[in-house]
């Protein structure tokens, strides 16, 4: 199969609507990916036993957006600000309930003071409600993680300012 006979196949596909196809014939093997991640086209031909080879990658209609180095830095400069905070975190596995039932108000929100020995939220394993208490003085600056929602041993819930 020569070139000019894989982008008319390229084309046949991009027409065709489908996503992705496989054609493997004595010794080439070509898959055709269309509207990838990245949105681009790849199309991937092997001879066999060869390695493969990327030709051409052709641009398709949708364009997700993708990671920036930008996006990164921003995350960890995030981290480096909440350095100086103190994390409560999670000291068994179960759901965490910010809550201590559905019609009464929450434990904590953002902004929140506390002190050492304060119910921060309820922590239900295996049909016991445990309180989490604040184990230090300060400000809730976030919850980290969503009302009724599952929780692993150690997992961060809360920031504190101890300032």
């Amino acid at each position: 199969m020569d070139l000019k006979e894989i982008q008319n196949l390229i084309k046949f596909v991009a027409k065709s609507g489908a996503s992705e196809v496989k054609l493997e014939m004595d010794d080439i093997k070509i898959t055709i990916k269309t509207a990838s991640e990245d949105g681009k086209e790849t199309t991937i031909v092997q001879q066999l036993p060869v390695t493969p080879q990327v030709v051409a990658p052709v641009p398709s209609q949708s364009a997700p957006a993708a990671v920036t180095p930008a996006a990164v830095t921003e995350e960890k400069n995030a981290s480096d600000d909440d350095s100086k905070y103190i994390t409560i975190k999670s000291p068994i596995i179960g759901t965490f309930y910010r809550k201590p039932s559905p019609d009464k108000p929450t434990f904590v929100e953002v902004g929140d003071s506390v002190k050492e020995g304060d119910v921060l939220c309820i922590i239900e394993a295996m049909k016991l409600f445990n309180e989490i208490e604040s184990e230090v003085s300060g400000k809730i600056v976030k919850v980290l993680v969503d009302d009724s929602s599952p929780v692993e041993f150690d997992q961060p819930l809360f920031l504190v300012d101890p300032s």
